[in-house]
């Protein structure tokens, strides 16, 4: 990682040097204005082995792999597919994953930023001895020395020639026992285990800056700058929709979500979402995500786990940007989480008396 570049171009992207004057116009509207910054560092993406299991159907052109990661909305499915795509040169269309039945897939486990860290890994690992078999068996059908097959786009080719034969048909072959050099095992099925070697770590700084209103305590964010290490990325799109997604869950966390319980019964008078305060959409403002990503050495793939990165970063630099807000003659106000509107109205009105 590169820590000190990664929070040096947050505070870039933040206009940190411009805070003064925005909290100063703030103020002429009897508004108070804060910013808080975190940084963070996530240990992620170790743990036991995850397994692939890979195999061609070469009648119908499509490759099944079954796992044992379990999508929740995450976009393992294209992930994975884009992994095995760029290694075996295949269409994704002509991809099937398989996950969540117990009594077919290998077992996994989905967490900690560990799908595609580990299980992406046994994906690659699979293809590329996909690729090992194929070449091997059909340096014996064209009757050329192994050293001499070339592959991409899903093609064999002997070097140098205009012959050449697809992997469907490399693996139809391979079906054959006769078809095989040496006592290799008939087809190019895979199951490839990978355990990682050691943790992913994740990194980078979130900037946001908070106006509130003394009159409701209401707190409006009205910046969020996030910059992220996320060492080679797969899919840009979908780690910027994890991004969001945890940072609206951080806000939540910070700003709103709040079990409650009856002093006097015990009861929870918080039970549904008509009282537990969810973020909504209007709750925050577009946000400005970018990447600085330094590439992981921990891993082949040189990927860095995603998955709790926004939920990581968001609370301290909310409820940073509110003690910010409140501090007063050098003072800071402990606040805790969630800094409802009624905890915020009474700092921000002892904040005023005080003065």
């Amino acid at each position: 990682g590169n820590f000190t570049a990664i929070m040096e171009e947050g505070m870039a992207k933040a206009d940190w040097a411009g805070f003064a004057a925005r909290k100063a116009e703030s103020a002429k509207q009897g508004k108070l204005r804060g910013i808080g910054m975190a940084t963070y560092v996530e240990k992620c993406g170790g743990g036991n082995a995850e397994v692939a299991d890979v195999r061609l159907d070469s009648d119908n052109e499509i490759i099944t792999f079954y796992i044992g990661t379990m999508s929740n909305g995450q976009g393992h499915d294209t992930s994975y597919k884009q992994i095995m795509s760029a290694r075996l040169g295949i269409d994704t269309d002509q991809m099937v994953m398989v996950q969540g039945d117990s009594d077919i897939v290998p077992p996994g486990l989905t967490g900690g930023s560990r799908s595609v860290t580990v299980g992406g890994v046994a994906v690659s690992k699979a293809s590329e001895e996909i690729i090992e078999k194929g070449r091997a068996v059909s340096a014996h059908m064209m009757e050329a020395a192994e050293a001499d097959i070339e592959y991409s786009d899903g093609t064999f080719r002997v070097a140098g020639t205009d012959r050449t034969m697809s992997l469907f048909e490399v693996a139809k072959a391979a079906g054959d026992p006769e078809n095989l050099p040496g006592d290799m095992e008939p087809g190019l099925d895979s199951t490839v285990s990978h355990t990682p070697d050691a943790a992913t770590f994740p990194n980078g700084c979130h900037i946001c800056e908070i106006e509130i209103d003394p009159d409701t305590g209401i707190p409006e964010i009205q910046r969020y700058t996030v910059v992220d290490d996320f060492g080679d990325t797969i899919n840009p799109l979908l780690i910027e929709g994890q991004v969001h997604g945890g940072i609206v869950q951080g806000v939540g966390q910070a700003l709103h979500e709040h079990t409650i319980y009856d002093d006097e019964s015990g009861q929870l008078v918080s039970g549904s979402f008509m009282d537990y305060r969810m973020p909504r959409a209007d709750d925050v403002p577009r946000f400005s995500f970018s990447m600085r990503n330094e590439k992981c050495t921990t891993n082949p793939l040189g990927i860095k786990g995603t998955g709790e990165a926004g939920a990581i970063g968001a609370p301290p630099s909310a409820i940073s940007a509110i003690v910010d807000a409140l501090s007063s003659n050098g003072e800071s106000p402990d606040v805790d989480m969630p800094a409802t509107p009624d905890v915020i109205w009474a700092l921000a009105n002892r904040q005023l008396a005080a003065e």
